[in-house]
């Protein structure tokens, strides 16, 4: 794991205030890893983690929220360094109002809107004619506080749109500094404000005068015709004739004006036409700004229009204008499944997620989207999962068919360079090992092979890359989906700004009522993640129906220790990273439960592949003893179980939340008669070496590439060895295995915390002790039993009869012989290790002991020289190895000389001391090594 990260520490940010939803960027020490290592930023105490961009570990860029506070801190927490702490502050300021015919890139709800088509709310001016700057001079902002400006004007306005408008607040605030006659000009620029008012009917009577006095020339030409018919003084016609008048002037007003009216009515229905299309030019052009926007990716615009535009025509009786919305309402739904299509298109961002459902919550489309994009989202997952081991089952039995053509045809090859047909000077068939370590030798030297053979052999088996690729997988997709349903429960989907709104209120209630099934979701996703990395690595725990969907693997080896500790490590590091996201416990106990499957598996598996490393053990055994008559075994047995034990400490330890590997009873009783059968192989392995000739060495343990003659050269060569001499190693690293290597297993066995091991280190001993006293005993039959067996033929050797004798003239040929095969023992027990030589002398005396006491008690009688000569023999023989003498030697002894007839005169006990003397003055070199100081000077 690695090292502990300082806390974060904030240093500076830029700008240091603003108005929410500033850009700002954070700079300072320790901020994080990487994105993932950043799991908290709070400014001025509101949450800013949604927004932030890490970009290094001094570097962060993020949006201010709506904060409750006015000036606060920056809090960065991560993952490696936990809270952090700042040296700087960010003042939050209250936004501006926006003026109604001010720029803004958002959406501002006209609350009091006046609707001049219906004719509404007439003794209120439009909100579209009312000047930003009412008084037309320059403004001049103030530096009142807003604080103070408040408390001096209570429940008042310096909007002049509001209805508690203060005048006297605005001119402080907008023209504290204004002069005195620029103040007389903006009481006249309002009074002329006021009289534009008056100004539009005199206007329009203006623009209309030339057809005015084309009228007015008209009815003076119809008056002087009809004076000019008046001349007439004819009364009873006078009717008639005023009717005629009548009709020609009206008939001549029409030929006048006919024309000039047709004129002004297409005029004035094309001028009312480009007023309207001028107007509501809005409305119209929307459809197609709906589209040009939508192909752009512009949906906040599109969205703000449709707000406007269902604002002010959604209601309308106009035919027009509802034929126009009814366009407008088409696109937006076009839209809303355009939107829809790409939420549920995978893979997507969270950032993308989030933007799609805050769009069609907007829109006011049908359903939860947010609940349909976790969904989508859920199956996505499974089904990544599952492709991903479909693909790498596949590309195993893809691998494993090229690999059987691959064999078939090296065979094949191999085969031809043996036939007969081309071998004619060999009639033998070649034998199966050589066949073995040809082909090995034919896969060595292919240029064909060599790099793919190389390349494979150090690649990865293809469970362990898919159990890698799976857990990436997840730790890569899971903490967007549980970061999207944390949004969708707390309602920052529908506003960042944490603003009390009906989508969220509607929104938390909806994810109360879908948290059992969300959780469902998430422990499907556990449970198929768990499941398919059982049916890897661990097939034999799951059932036949589950073994059919999660499984398909090609189990032809199980996988190494080492290979398990990886994958325990791989699945480790996955968990940690799902507890990362506050996911509940329960959630993710099938995952620890899996973690202790695999720790159990790896150390059944790392002691079996222990246990046959130890058997071939056999195979590197060179026989070379060094100064303490040990041989290289015990060390590489040593070695071999150390190593091991140190390949399981990672998995031998306990994580946070994970249970003891050692906490079943089975588990226990497992482990211990596997590291049993460790120990009891290792102890037959000496055996083996021990009594079996070379040729019985078994081998059918043996791999390819280990059954090749250079490995047989190996073991032959050392040929030179006895049987007794290996049976003295075998004994003197059975006495090291004993008082020293099985012990220092014993407390490596505790020192990671095996259970049993008393039992353990009992059961080897006793084995142990069994397998000593067996290679012991056959060692002293082939050393003591020819030595005995010379002792009777010796005695008697030219018709010896104790009866018959002349008088002694010292020890005879067949004592000096006996002592000299003794002697040839000490040697070769010194020579191998000196430790073992009170051991075997004790035991060959008291053979040779027991044998010549046997003899002395079965001879009848003796005569005063037999018994002279039979008690000097006994007592050079006793006094030559007095310091391997046991109480068995003794006794022996003893009884020997008890049978003789004892010496009565002074001269026989004379003669018996000098010719002892003479005995040991002659053979003083050869009997060196019976003296016990002999062993610090002889070495050989």
């Amino acid at each position: 794991m690695s090292r502990a990260r300082q806390p974060p520490l904030v240093t500076g940010i830029s700008p240091n205030e603003g108005i929410s939803w500033t850009k700002v960027t954070i700079r300072g020490e320790n901020l994080g890893t990487g994105p993932t290592d950043l799991i908290g930023l709070t400014i001025c105490g509101h949450n800013c983690l949604l927004t932030a961009e890490w970009m290094s570990a001094s570097k962060i860029v993020c949006r201010v929220g709506q904060a409750k506070n006015d000036k606060g801190d920056i809090i960065v927490t991560t993952k490696s360094g936990g809270k952090g702490t700042s040296t700087v502050s960010f003042k939050l300021l209250k936004p501006e109002k926006i003026g109604i015919l001010d720029q803004s890139a958002v959406w501002v709800d006209e609350m009091n809107y006046y609707d001049m088509r219906t004719d509404r709310n007439k003794g209120i001016p439009p909100l579209s004619l009312r000047p930003a700057n009412p008084l037309g001079i320059e403004i001049d902002k103030g530096r009142f506080p807003q604080k103070d400006l408040e408390s001096l004007f209570p429940g008042m306005s310096a909007d002049f749109t509001s209805e508690n408008f203060s005048a006297a607040w605005y001119l402080i605030e907008n023209h504290s500094t204004t002069s005195f006659d620029q103040l007389k000009t903006a009481v006249v620029n309002l009074k002329k404000q006021a009289n534009k008012k008056n100004e539009g009917s005199l206007a329009y009577v203006k623009g209309g005068l030339s057809t005015f006095f084309e009228a007015q020339d008209a009815l003076s030409a119809i008056h002087q015709k009809l004076e000019a018919d008046g001349t007439e003084k004819v009364e009873g016609s006078m009717t008639q004739k005023l009717e005629n008048v009548l009709n020609r002037a009206s008939n001549t007003a029409d030929t006048l004006f006919q024309e000039v009216l047709g004129r002004k009515d297409k005029a004035d229905s094309t001028r009312n036409a480009l007023n309207v299309l001028q107007r509501f030019k809005f409305l119209f052009n929307l459809p197609l700004n709906i589209e040009r926007n939508i192909q752009k990716g512009d949906y906040d615009v599109v969205i703000n229009d449709y707000e406007k535009a269902k604002s002010l025509f959604g209601k309308t009786e106009v035919q027009v204008f509802k034929k126009y919305y009814a366009e407008v309402e088409t696109r937006i739904e076009a839209l809303r499944e355009l939107l829809l299509d790409k939420l549920l298109e995978t893979p997507s961002t969270l950032h993308d997620q989030k933007r799609y459902i805050r769009y069609l919550s907007d829109l006011h489309a049908p359903g939860d989207p947010a609940w349909q994009c976790i969904g989508a989202q859920h199956q996505w997952i499974l089904q990544l999962m599952h492709n991903c081991k479909e693909s790498y089952v596949k590309e195993q039995k893809g691998k494993d068919t090229f690999l059987f053509y691959l064999y078939i045809y090296i065979y094949t090859c191999n085969a031809l360079l043996h036939s007969p047909m081309l071998d004619l000077d060999s009639d033998v068939r070649p034998s199966p090992i050589g066949h073995l370590s040809q082909t090995a030798s034919l896969k060595r030297g292919s240029s064909f092979q060599s790099g793919r053979d190389d390349a494979w052999r150090y690649k990865a088996p293809q469970q362990v890359v898919f159990v890698e690729k799976l857990t990436k997988l997840v730790v890569s997709q899971l903490p967007n989906f549980w970061k999207l349903w944390v949004s969708y429960v707390n309602g920052s989907l529908f506003s960042e700004t944490a603003e009390k709104s009906g989508q969220m209120e509607r929104s938390k209630k909806n994810a109360r009522q879908r948290q059992n099934d969300f959780k469902k979701m998430i422990q499907e996703v556990m449970h198929s993640l768990v499941k398919l990395i059982r049916g890897a690595l661990l097939p034999f725990s799951l059932r036949e129906g589950e073994l059919r969907q999660y499984g398909g693997w090609e189990m032809k080896s199980e996988l190494s220790g080492q290979w398990l500790t990886h994958v325990i490590q791989t699945v480790r590091l996955s968990s940690e990273s799902l507890t990362a996201l506050e996911i509940p416990n329960d959630m993710l106990q099938i995952i620890q439960d899996l973690i202790l499957d695999l720790r159990v598996r790896c150390i059944i598996v790392t002691l079996q592949h222990t246990a046959e490393d130890i058997k071939r053990l056999a195979e590197k055994e060179d026989w070379v003893v060094d100064n303490e008559g040990l041989t290289s075994l015990p060390s590489q047995f040593e070695h071999c179980i150390i190593h091991s034990l140190q390949s399981l400490k990672t998995v031998l330890d306990c994580k946070p939340g994970e249970a003891s590997v050692f906490q079943q009873q089975k588990t226990q009783e497992d482990v211990c008669q596997l590291s049993i059968g460790i120990m009891q192989g290792f102890i037959d392995c000496l055996e083996q070496l021990s009594t079996k000739p070379d040729g019985d060495i078994d081998t059918s343990h043996l791999s390819v590439d280990v059954s090749s003659p250079d490995l047989f050269g190996s073991i032959h060569e050392e040929s030179s060895l006895s049987s007794e001499q290996r049976l003295l190693i075998a004994l003197s690293n059975c006495r090291y295995l004993e008082r020293h290597t099985f012990l220092n297993i014993a407390e490596h066995f505790e020192k990671h915390g095996f259970q049993g091991v008393d039992k353990i280190t009992q059961v080897s001993m006793e084995s142990l002790k069994e397998l000593d006293q067996r290679l012991f005993e056959m060692y002293i039959e082939f050393k003591a039993d020819p030595i005995v067996g010379s002792l009777e033929p010796g005695i008697y050797a030219g018709y010896f009869d104790w009866k018959d004798c002349l008088i002694p003239t010292g020890v005879r040929n067949y004592l000096k012989e006996a002592l000299v095969n003794i002697i040839a023992v000490h040697a070769e027990v010194f020579t191998i290790s000196k430790d073992l030589v009170p051991r075997v002398m004790s035991r060959v005396v008291e053979a040779v002991s027991e044998e010549l006491s046997r003899l002395m008690q079965c001879v009848s009688s003796f005569s005063k020289n037999g018994a002279l000569q039979a008690k000097l023999e006994i007592c050079a023989l006793r006094d030559t190895v007095a310091i391997y003498l046991t109480p068995e030697s003794k006794s022996s002894f003893k009884q020997a000389l008890e049978a003789l007839p004892q010496l009565s005169s002074g001269t026989d006990r004379k003669l018996l001391e000098e010719l002892l003397n003479k005995f040991k003055s002659s053979m003083h070199l050869q009997l060196t090594c019976f003296q016990a100081s002999s062993s610090a000077m002889m070495k050989t």
